[in-house]
């Protein structure tokens, strides 16, 4: 699938694509509501349907991934509830030999997740993934989601790139038409980034079933 020789740059996501999208899943899907009617008194179906409308008023924006703005929308500790579920944080499999495989081929290797910096910070502190990348770069540097107009533009001015020359992989399909807008060519998608969710499928970008299937392993 990938020509390592014309490849200099590796731009990963960070939550589906290394990590298992469960614990997100679960944790805004699940737990959140939970936490949000007891605190506000609601049954939880009347949770659900609240939050489900809050979701979809901002889904696509740097605010649905933004702590600080749930926090306070939701009037609830947003970091302190993800520490209590941090036990669902999972890396994905063959994740940690696909970065070391990196490293040894020489390609220098960024992360470029949506995540806000402190639900990085769990995340990192709980996998130790980070010790693996030249660089995390989060869409809160840089104030907007890596799906909205100008982002690509924007990351290039504080890590240059040649789209030509760069492999990027995520499981959101916003996110990659974005990027081949911009002009990166190497594009890559996760065919099942919830281990417990449904498999996607996409006519466009290949899909990855395991980082396997592109080192060789």
């Amino acid at each position: 699938m990938i020509n390592w020789l014309n490849i200099d740059s590796v731009f990963l996501d960070l939550d589906g694509t290394l990590l298992d999208l469960h614990f997100d899943n679960h944790f805004w899907l699940e737990h959140v509501p939970l936490c949000y009617a007891e605190r506000h008194g609601l049954e939880h179906s009347e949770a659900h349907s609240i939050l489900n409308e809050k979701y979809s008023a901002v889904m696509g924006t740097l605010d649905w991934y933004c702590v600080e703005y749930w926090s306070k929308e939701l009037e609830l500790d947003i970091p302190r509830l993800k520490e209590d579920v941090a036990d669902k944080i999972a890396v994905r499999p063959s994740v940690e030999e696909f970065l070391e495989y990196l490293h040894m081929i020489g390609k220098r290797v960024v992360l470029v997740t949506n995540a806000h910096p402190a639900s990085v910070a769990i995340k990192m502190n709980k996998t130790g993934l980070d010790r693996y990348f030249n660089r995390i770069i989060t869409s809160h540097e840089l104030l907007l989601a890596k799906e909205e107009s100008g982002f690509w533009q924007k990351l290039q001015t504080i890590e240059s790139f040649d789209p030509g020359r760069t492999l990027f992989i995520d499981d959101n399909f916003s996110v990659l038409d974005a990027a081949s807008e911009y002009g990166i060519d190497n594009l890559l998608a996760i065919r099942k980034p919830d281990s417990m969710g449904d498999e996607k499928e996409h006519h466009e970008y290949p899909l990855l079933d395991s980082f396997d299937q592109i080192t060789g392993g």
